[in-house]
């Protein structure tokens, strides 16, 4: 499993928020397995039948727009995970910089 190699930097973590498609007792127990017996994992619900926004999730959407607006994360043209991780960090780089000069 990926999150293995993580371990150490995972341990770190106190709060992982999810989809309701993550709910679960063996999900819980899992993420607890990797990153230790003291994370917590949220679930973040919706709360009525009508389109609301979700503020912890639209930070992870708003990100993921972000993202694809550079060529090369748009497809996963990357041989590695640690070539594909290297271009998601120097493209948040770049958008935290622009907007740090401006």
């Amino acid at each position: 499993m990926i999150l293995n190699e993580e371990k150490e930097k995972l341990s770190r973590l106190e709060v992982v928020w999810v989809d309701a498609g993550y709910r679960g007792e063996n999900f819980v127990r899992a993420v607890q397995q990797v990153c230790g017996e003291s994370v917590r994992v949220e679930v973040i619900k919706r709360n009525s039948p009508e389109f609301e926004i979700l503020p912890k999730r639209w930070i992870v959407e708003r990100t993921f727009g972000w993202l694809n607006r550079f060529r090369r994360l748009s497809k996963d043209y990357e041989l590695y995970t640690a070539s594909s991780e290297a271009m998601i960090y120097g493209s948040l780089i770049r958008l935290m910089t622009k907007r740090f000069v401006s």
